[in-house]
């Protein structure tokens, strides 16, 4: 709608005075112009209702164009140019035929089609000679080449701008829809590939340097999850506003300098946009213009009541290193920024040829991994837990295993990461329950000493609101007593959201199993906000307790967490314990449990259950000669 009251803007071109001077009277706001005005008004408030509605839709008549006027081609093309570098195309041109002692108007007009394909041009001449199909050769399409007789009536050179510039807003609203994103106003995908592959071009006849940055916002679901879509777009928008303005176009301090051509910046789609850097000067100019992207996307960003931080991961690629052609280039940017977000969020990183063969390890695993379930692939291992100060088993923590005819054994390290980001862990970790509850079951009928089977929960499944349920029926299907079961949750995964954790936790705890918390030390919590959640058990991540004989400062942070945790009535299990002098100072602070490869590895099945009876079997010993029994 605001195009439609922007007047169109017109190149009148020919070397006569009395010429150029009726086109300004038809088309610019003369005496001519106003005293139709009045007449308009007068006949309004004759034969109409509302003669200032009337008044303002001939005003609007009156100044529906704006015109430019030049004597000869070598000018037009020129003026042609210079509208083009400042966004303001003229929607039509009128050419005349005959212009010396200069360049003609068909010149001109191959000219001018060149620079811009889009324009309405209308050839003027006096002379039955001129041949619409011979010039239509020279200056296609033919349905954007019009002719006009001389001498021509004013109507009709108004109806025909009208018309013709009507035609060249409509197409223009169509090739916005189709190469724009509607919310941002930014090149889309379409768009910025038609862009990058004429800059691919061009860098190739010049033998320069071209970057595409792939960004994406880190952690922008969550915004839409709890704000709303609305706010969402909103915050889209300012981003897309942000980049525009970081870039400083046609900025001599810009590296790669040039103007601001449509495509430079582009939506993706979703929460990804693509920087294009053509005439990049250096490699090192692509790291310092990401750098100023994060820097301005990470200022906080005020929409309504709420203050949003976002930051961006970016990932670069180069040309011609990184590929040569636009599907490659966007593939490694992409690739570089999947690398970036991994390694720490709000960073850049460059393509290297190492993240090709990372990916794509990586996409096996996710591959294999779908099938995994299905196929039987998964086991359980068992790694005791002991009581230091007494050397009994107190429990034991269910690892999960993976090994696949492909791949063979695989890391947890490598898989768990890809079933989280892919939802699989879902699935996998109700399997992991299941049979971590039916296998202490099963000892338990036995006779031996399982007190606590410790299983860890993702953070996906502890984001489930059927999640307690599901526990609940699983015990059922498993006879499980309830006790038994200690279900383990990371610390940052609590921290993430404290107020959904404590309700979830609760849930839990009614259900009569106990809760530990993983990896405490490494999330930034504190005690005083442990008070909120009912937790039973803290374990002290293995990275204090690997230094705690060399580190004071992990030394004193361990046994500040023992201290706390025993005045709050929390008991602690040290992950990790590798020597004998970590097990004499966990001894010393009176930590209650202990688990690490100093007592037990990971054991199969059988394996444990022979470990377990043979503790049974102990009886009496001492706590010396129980834990001389067990490091062997």
């Amino acid at each position: 709608m605001a195009e439609r009251n922007t007047p169109i803007r017109v190149l009148v071109v020919d070397d006569e005075p009395e010429i150029r001077e009726a086109y300004r009277q038809i088309l610019c706001e003369t005496e001519v112009n106003l005293e139709m005005t009045g007449f308009h008004e007068l006949r309004s408030r004759l034969f109409r209702k509302n003669p200032t509605e009337a008044l303002r839709h001939a005003a609007t008549r009156a100044k529906g164009f704006e015109a430019v006027f030049c004597e000869q081609a070598e000018e037009a093309v020129a003026a042609v140019k210079a509208a083009l570098t400042c966004n303001e195309p003229f929607a039509v041109v009128f050419l005349d035929m005959r212009m010396p002692p200069g360049h003609d108007g068909v010149w001109a007009a191959t000219q001018i089609r060149e620079l811009d394909p889009a324009v309405e041009i209308v050839i003027c001449t006096a002379y039955s000679d001129a041949d619409p199909g011979e010039i239509g050769g020279y200056v296609p399409p033919e349905d954007k080449l019009s002719y006009l007789q001389k001498p021509f009536h004013p109507h009709e050179v108004r109806q025909m701008t009208i018309a013709l510039g009507s035609k060249w807003r409509a197409e223009r609203r169509i090739v916005r829809l189709a190469y724009f994103d509607t919310l941002t106003g930014l090149p889309n995908r379409e768009q910025s590939r038609n862009r990058l592959v004429g800059a691919l071009q061009a860098a190739k006849e010049k033998g320069g340097l071209l970057a595409v940055l792939y960004l994406d916002l880190d952690n922008f679901k969550r915004v839409n999850d709890t704000l709303g879509h609305a706010v969402g777009d909103q915050l889209l928008c300012v981003v897309a506003d942000r980049l525009r303005s970081s870039l400083r176009y046609g900025g001599e301090s810009a590296p790669g300098g040039g103007g601001n051509r449509p495509g430079d910046i582009a939506r993706l789609g979703g929460d990804e946009f693509m920087v294009l850097l053509p005439n990049l000067r250096t490699t090192v100019d692509a790291g310092a213009v990401a750098e100023r992207l994060i820097l301005a996307l990470r200022q906080p960003i005020q929409i309504g009541s709420n203050s949003l931080v976002v930051t961006p991961s970016v990932g670069i690629a180069l040309y011609p290193q990184d590929g040569t052609d636009a599907e490659t280039l966007l593939r490694n940017a992409d690739l570089a920024m999947y690398f970036a977000k991994r390694r720490a969020a709000g960073t850049f990183a460059f393509f290297d040829v190492s993240m090709n063969t990372t990916a794509l390890h990586r996409f096996t695993i996710e591959e294999q991994l779908r099938g995994a379930l299905e196929r039987n692939e998964f086991s359980l291992q068992y790694q005791p837990q002991f009581d230091v100060r007494t050397g009994t088993i107190s429990g034991v923590e269910a690892l999960l295993r993976w090994t696949n005819a492909e791949l063979g054994a695989v890391s947890p390290v490598e898989f768990i990461p890809v079933a989280e980001e892919t939802g699989l862990i879902l699935a996998i970790g109700k399997w992991v329950l299941r049979a971590a509850c039916q296998q202490a079951q099963a000892w338990r009928a036995e006779g031996l000493p399982v007190q606590r089977m410790a299983v860890n929960v993702s953070g996906r499944q502890f984001a489930l609101a059927e999640y307690p349920r599901e526990v609940a029926e699983i015990l059922r299907e498993t006879g499980l007593e309830p006790a038994v079961l200690e279900l383990e949750i990371t610390e940052s995964v609590v921290m993430a959201n404290e107020v959904w954790a404590e309700k979830a936790i609760k849930e839990l705890k009614a259900l009569g199993i106990s809760l530990a918390i993983d990896d405490f030390g490494t999330g930034y919590s504190s005690f005083g906000r442990l008070r909120n959640f009912a937790v039973d058990r803290l374990k002290i991540d293995r990275s204090f307790v690997t230094s705690i004989t060399e580190d004071s400062d992990d030394r004193a942070i361990a046994a500040a967490i023992i201290a706390m945790s025993r005045s709050m009535h929390i008991n602690v299990t040290a992950e990790g314990v590798e020597n004998y002098p970590q097990l004499a100072f966990l001894q010393e602070q009176d930590c209650q449990d202990a688990q690490g490869f100093l007592l037990s590895r990971p054991l199969q099945a059988d394996a444990a259950r022979e470990l377990l009876r043979r503790m049974a079997e102990i009886g009496d010993a001492t706590r010396t000669q129980r834990l001389r029994i067990i490091t062997g």
